[in-house]
This record gives C-alpha cells, sequence and structure tokens, in this order.
C-alpha cells in the first residue's frame, strides 16, 4: 500500500491559499480515481482507493501544518508500511509558480509540515513532490504563503497541481525512478503519458521527461 500525504490547513480559511497545494492535489487525485476522502482518521480526513491497480490511501492531515507528522506517522504505524512507501505532496517557495519537482529522498528544506514529518517518522528516505508557489515578498512570508492565489497566478498553479497528482499516480504505478525521469538527478519535471501543455510534445508511459532538451526547463 501507498499513503499519500497532502500537506495543508484546515478549515474555509485556508482554501485555496498557497499553503494548501497538498490538499488540492490530493482532491485532484480522489476525483480522478474515484476515492472519497471523507472519513475521519490519524487526525486526517482519509480515503482508501486504487490506483493502477495498487491499494493506496489518500490523507489529508487535519492537524494543522507544522504537526503533519502526526497525522502520516500514525497512518505509516497502522499499516505497518515503511517511509519508502509514502508520498508527501506539498508547497514550495523556492521553486518558481507553475513548476514541479520530485525527490526520491531529502532534506525538509524550508517547510515546517515536512520537518514534522521527518520529525515523527525518524527518516527522510519517501519520495516527496514539491509544488512550486514562488517566494513573492521575501520580507513576509507567512502572509505569502497563506495568502490566496492571485488571478495570475491560478492557471499556473492548476496546470502544476495536475502533473503533481499525476506524477503521485505515476510513482504508484511504476515507481520513483521512473517518474521523476533520471533517478540521479535530484529534481525534475516528469511526464506520464500525457499531452504537456507547453510544448505540445507526447510521451508515452510514466518517466519519460516533459521536454526533449532537459536545458529548456527549469531542474
Amino acid at each position: 500500500m501507498y499513503i499519500i500525504a497532502g500537506l495543508g490547513n484546515p478549515g474555509k480559511k485556508y482554501e485555496n491559499t498557497r499553503h494548501n497545494m497538498g490538499f488540492t492535489a490530493i482532491d485532484l487525485l480522489a476525483e480522478k480515481f474515484g476515492i472519497k476522502v471523507n472519513k475521519l482518521r490519524f487526525k486526517a480526513l482519509t480515503g482508501e482507493g486504487r490506483i493502477a491497480g495498487q491499494k493506496v490511501l489518500l490523507i489529508k492531515p487535519q492537524t494543522y501544518m507544522n504537526l503533519s507528522g502526526e497525522s502520516v506517522r500514525m497512518a505509516l504505524d497502522y499499516y505497518k508500511e515503511p517511509p519508502e512507501n509514502l508520498i508527501v505532496i506539498y508547497d514550495d517557495i523556492d521553486i518558481p509558480t507553475g513548476s514541479i519537482r520530485i525527490r526520491k529522498k531529502g532534506s525538509a528544506g524550508t517547510h515546517n509540515g515536512m520537518r514534522n514529518i521527518l520529525y515523527q517518522i525518524q527518516s527522510e528516505d519517501f519520495p516527496r513532490i514539491r509544488v512550486g508557489i514562488g517566494s513573492g515578498k521575501k520580507d513576509d512570508l507567512i502572509s505569502y504563503v497563506i495568502g490566496g492565489v492571485t488571478k495570475g497566478e491560478k492557471e499556473l498553479l492548476e496546470d502544476s497541481l495536475t502533473r503533481a497528482a499525476d506524477a503521485a499516480a505515476c510513482i504508484v504505478e511504476k515507481g520513483i525512478e521512473k517518474a521523476a525521469g533520471n533517478p540521479h538527478r535530484p529534481v525534475h519535471l516528469f511526464h506520464c503519458g500525457m499531452l504537456d501543455s507547453l510544448g505540445g510534445h507526447e510521451f508515452q508511459g510514466c518517466g519519460e521527461q516533459l521536454f526533449p532538451d532537459p536545458s529548456a526547463v527549469l531542474f
């Protein structure tokens, strides 16, 4: 089983904010694969289903961002799954708006929700998908990340969130190396058998690079 956690803050106040990209990606996965994420377990809204024949648990921690690891640890412990079977989707201010990056493992960086996950499960060996939100005004990052998405950002984020959700499904189906494209490069835009919206190039199957020329995009 894969446990796919999307990070965010609960409540109407935080809907459609930059810090809730993980929640939105989970909603997209749930819609695409017919999974209802409405059961309160592990201090999270959860839903069980299947992606590419594999059992998955989608979770949206309701602990508020900084304690997200509590929900993740409880779910991993209950199902007795190793960290490698966890996929976390979250926003990242260090990535430009409209881009996503996939990593097999690594540190939490500046993200408090990820820091708590690493602390709670005592491991950094799990895939993560980072959705770029840019950094806005660097002198007021808190207001920026919990601020609402602007009209100019909306289209870029809708596209990157769709790719993030598809990346999670690609990891479940084919593994992290396929989803990331090249296991020796820590960050990648990816493609999973879709028509890309930027270059019009179509690739079959998970793990093909979104662009023929890697230098054409930011890695």
